[in-house]
């Protein structure tokens, strides 16, 4: 686990993720979720150990959060 400043947003493109932060054993994010946390809590972020993960990582060095907008899933299309 690691600590430096700034602000981190991750979001999951493939696999799964999973994220401890502190003693905090928190998430397993799946495609299309999101987290958002600061960096200055210890934190670890990997595969899960079932496969692969694949994400994107934005991480603000000025400790600004990232700001996202969330609707509900729209259905699958056939």
């Amino acid at each position: 686990m690691r600590t430096h400043e700034g602000y981190d947003w991750v979001y999951v493109l493939d696999g799964k993720l999973r994220l401890v932060l502190g003693e905090h054993d928190l998430l397993l994010l799946e495609p299309g979720e999101a987290a958002e946390f600061d960096t200055r809590t210890p934190h670890w972020f990997g595969a899960t150990g079932a496969g692969p993960v694949e994400y994107l990582s934005l991480i603000g060095r000025q400790g600004e959060r990232a700001h996202i907008r969330v609707g509900p899933k729209a259905p699958l299309s056939e």
